[in-house]
């Protein structure tokens, strides 16, 4: 079921990719050239999240052909609450010019009303943003140096259905991080003891509609090492991989698949995301209780495009097993999974 994948290019002459499987690197060699499907089908972001448990910015520059999205969150889990803001340009078509992998290259948005860069500089990633007016006549900024970039990432390569059509992502846990946003008039600092950031990379060729579950941890254990994990399904056909996998201190443990058991409302019709989550692994390994304490949900329905997103923070209880067989006990440490669905 897990297969690893092997070094060499990702996508075969005729664009469909050589092999389906994780790995703890980009082995893979992604190059938007050698995709033969429809180029309004690619679909290219990055989006990062920093958080020191108390409160949250996260940053989105993405580039899916026919549009490009440039978006930013502040999160208050203290006083919960939220705002997000996010700019639509029309046929981008790749001229936002994103990297081939997350290693190297910069990417750079800029428009009247939003400036947003996330660069690398050598072992530094700085990430700068500005949005105007981004609450009533108040600007929203933040710059944040993310450092210890660890040594294994999640890294995934997952085929659709669809011939040429294929995801390949990579998360990169438990950076460490630094810097400062400015919100509603207010400057909030972020220490470099106790924050963390996460960056989820993604290069495809998406069909059109799709439904995914993702979550996401990280924090320090009071023993001082960084914990993190990456858990989720949807992504295309994960039968030879998963990208369930946990990180203690930079060094992955990989598991089999986690099931999200999201509660339904009382007519079940519906998920109720306030109320508490459970989550699972088929080998016992992994089992958490969720209680939920904000709900970023993000509904745009226009015409043909929608997206419909409940990304939950919240609180996580539970125990995690790791490969060797230590048994890691979690308390109430702040992370969020979310269920989106799209047609775009």
């Amino acid at each position: 079921m897990q297969n690893e994948l092997s070094i060499g290019p990702l996508l075969d002459e005729n664009g469909n990719l050589v092999e389906a499987g994780y790995s703890t690197d980009l082995v893979k060699v992604y190059d938007r050239k050698a995709i033969s499907a429809r180029p309004l089908r690619i679909k290219e972001w990055d989006y990062y999240i920093v958080t020191d448990g108390k409160k949250a910015v996260a940053l989105t520059l993405d580039d899916n052909s026919y549009m490009s999205l440039a978006s930013a969150s502040f999160l208050d889990f203290e006083n919960p609450s939220y705002t997000t803001k996010s700019e639509i340009k029309f046929l981008s078509l790749g001229k936002l010019n994103f990297p081939p992998s997350y290693a190297d290259g910069d990417i750079v948005y800029e428009s009247k009303k939003v400036k947003g860069s996330f660069k690398k500089d050598g072992n530094k990633r700085i990430l700068e943003f500005w949005y105007k007016d981004f609450t009533k006549d108040r600007d929203f900024s933040c710059k944040f140096t993310l450092l210890d970039e660890p040594k294994d990432k999640m890294v995934i390569a997952t085929p659709f259905e669809k011939p040429n059509y294929f995801y390949y992502n990579a998360k990169i846990n438990c950076m460490k991080a630094v810097g400062y946003c400015e919100y509603d008039g207010t400057r909030y600092e972020f220490d470099e003891s106790s924050t963390l950031a996460t960056l989820d990379w993604g290069r495809g060729v998406w069909p059109y509609k799709n439904e995914w579950y993702w979550g996401s941890m990280q924090c320090y254990l009071d023993d001082g090492r960084k914990l993190g994990w990456n858990i989720g399904y949807g992504f295309g056909d994960t039968s030879k991989a998963t990208e369930d996998m946990v990180f203690v201190d930079g060094v992955a443990h990989k598991l089999n698949r986690v099931y999200f058991n999201i509660p339904k409302t009382e007519d079940g019709k519906a998920y109720d995301y306030m109320k508490n989550w459970t989550f699972a692994d088929e080998e016992g390994r992994f089992k958490m209780d969720f209680t939920p304490v904000v709900d970023r949900k993000d509904d745009t329905d226009v015409l043909i495009l929608a997206s419909l997103q409940d990304q939950v923070f919240g609180l996580f209880n539970g125990e995690i097993v790791l490969d060797g067989g230590e048994k890691i006990i979690v308390k109430d440490k702040l992370g969020f999974a979310e269920h989106v669905r799209n047609k775009w």
